[in-house]
């Protein structure tokens, strides 16, 4: 007597299942919360990591900008010095 097609999809799907189950439980073990303390610290650090990226194009974004006013402001400063040049 054949399967419905239903029937035999499903105990096709039993297997990768069943396998995937066991592998996170060998994993993870019976701390089911592991796993959510893990993706919380990954969100942690990802967060911590753009922050730094952030403040450091912030720092140097305003050092170049200092560096750009300076340079304008030198010439100026080097004609007012040494007027008779």
């Amino acid at each position: 007597m054949a399967l419905p097609a239903s029937r035999a999809r499903a105990a096709a799907d039993r297997g990768p299942v069943r396998r995937r189950r066991l592998r996170d439980a060998l994993l993870f073990g019976t701390q089911r919360q592991r796993r959510s303390v893990d993706e919380r610290l990954g969100k942690v650090v990802a967060g911590i990591v753009i922050a730094a990226v952030v403040c450091a194009g912030c720092v140097g974004w305003s050092f170049v900008a200092h560096r750009v006013i300076g340079e304008e402001r030198e010439p100026h400063r080097a004609q007012q010095s040494h007027p008779g040049r």
